[in-house]
């Protein structure tokens, strides 16, 4: 199993940036993609950024050229580096993780952390 812990959520205003932090611990040999996912009240979760271990990212439409993810492998860490933020990013944004072989291969979330932007 792989346990994950966010840091960084707060408010700011619009046009400013945030970063954010997650640690994994666990069955972290066994992971081969990190990233967030953010989700607003009655609405599904949804993808903003992923990072694999080969390098490849993948980021939401909306924060393309706004977001930037990141990781530190020695640390089992991934970050979130958000710039020019809007009203529209307020969410709660959760880590995500998924492992693979010789592990199970299963979708682990943080607790997720909320980040509210004000205009």
């Amino acid at each position: 199993q792989v346990q994950l812990v966010e840091s960084g959520g707060g408010t700011v205003q619009a046009g400013t940036s945030l970063r954010l932090s997650c640690s994994a611990s666990g069955d972290t040999a066994c992971i081969s993609i990190m990233g967030w996912f953010r989700q607003v009240p009655g609405k599904e979760r949804e993808l903003v950024a992923t990072l694999t271990n080969g390098g490849n990212t993948n980021y939401a439409e909306s924060v393309k050229g706004r977001f930037a993810v990141s990781r530190d492998d020695a640390k089992n860490s991934v970050f979130l580096q958000m710039n020019s933020l809007k009203p529209e990013d307020t969410a709660a944004y959760y880590c995500y993780t998924r492992t693979t072989r010789p592990c199970s291969g299963t979708n682990y979330w943080g607790k997720g952390t909320l980040v509210t932007v004000s205009s």
